[in-house]
C-alpha cells in the first residue's frame, strides 16, 4: 500500500509541474510571438486559463497532503491533544461535506456541459473536457481529507493542519548558527 501511495504522490507532483511548465511555456511563446513577430496565438489565453484552473483544482489535494493550506489554530492549541484531535475530526468532517456538495454540483455542471456539447471558444475541444477537473479535483480533495481524518483517528497526527509557527521557529533555529558565526566586521586593510 505504501508503494502505491508513493507512486501516486510522485505522479501528483509531476502532473502539477507539467501543468505549471505548460502554462509558463504557452504564455512565454505567446508574448514572444506578439511582441517580436507582431502576431500571437488566439487560443493561448484560453489554454493558459484552463491550465491554471487545472493547476489550482488539482493542487488543492496536493496542498492538503503537504499541509500547505492556511489554518487558524490559536484557539485549537488551547486544548489538550485529545481535544485538538476531536476539533480536527470535526473540521475534517466539515471539509468532507464541503467536498461532497461541491463535487455533486461540479458533476451536474459537467453533465450539462457534456449534454450541450459546446466547443471551447478558441480551442478545438469541447468545454466539458476543460471542466472535467471540477469533479476530479473535488474527488481528489475528498480523498486527501479522508487520509488526514484517518491519521487523526489512529493518532498519528494531532491537528488537522501543520504547525506553521513551530516549523518557522525550527527553521530559524537551524539557520541562526550560520548567520551569527561571522558577525565581526571585516577589516578592509586601510
Amino acid at each position: 500500500m505504501w508503494f502505491l501511495s508513493n507512486i501516486y504522490n510522485r505522479l501528483e507532483e509531476w502532473f502539477l509541474a507539467l501543468l505549471l511548465a505548460s502554462m509558463t511555456l504557452v504564455t512565454f511563446a505567446n508574448v514572444v510571438a506578439r511582441y517580436v513577430f507582431s502576431s500571437g496565438f488566439v487560443w493561448a489565453l484560453e489554454l493558459t486559463t484552463a491550465l491554471f484552473a487545472w493547476l489550482v483544482l488539482f493542487g488543492m489535494s496536493y496542498a492538503v497532503r503537504v499541509n500547505a493550506h492556511i489554518g487558524i489554530d490559536a484557539v485549537v492549541k488551547l486544548f489538550p491533544p485529545l481535544g485538538q484531535r476531536i476539533i480536527g475530526l470535526i473540521a475534517i468532517l466539515c471539509c468532507l461535506v464541503y467536498c461532497v456538495i461541491l463535487g455533486i454540483g461540479a458533476w451536474r455542471y459537467l453533465d450539462i456541459m457534456y449534454t450541450l456539447g459546446n466547443e471551447s471558444e478558441d480551442l478545438p475541444i469541447q468545454q466539458w473536457i476543460i471542466y472535467l477537473i471540477l469533479p476530479v479535483g473535488f474527488a481528489l480533495l475528498f480523498a486527501r481529507f479522508l487520509q488526514v481524518g484517518v491519521k487523526l483517528l489512529i493518532g498519528s497526527q494531532i491537528q488537522m493542519l501543520a504547525d506553521e509557527a513551530a516549523d518557522a521557529l525550527k527553521q530559524f533555529q537551524q539557520d541562526e548558527p550560520q548567520s551569527t558565526s561571522n558577525n565581526s566586521p571585516k577589516e578592509d586593510g586601510r
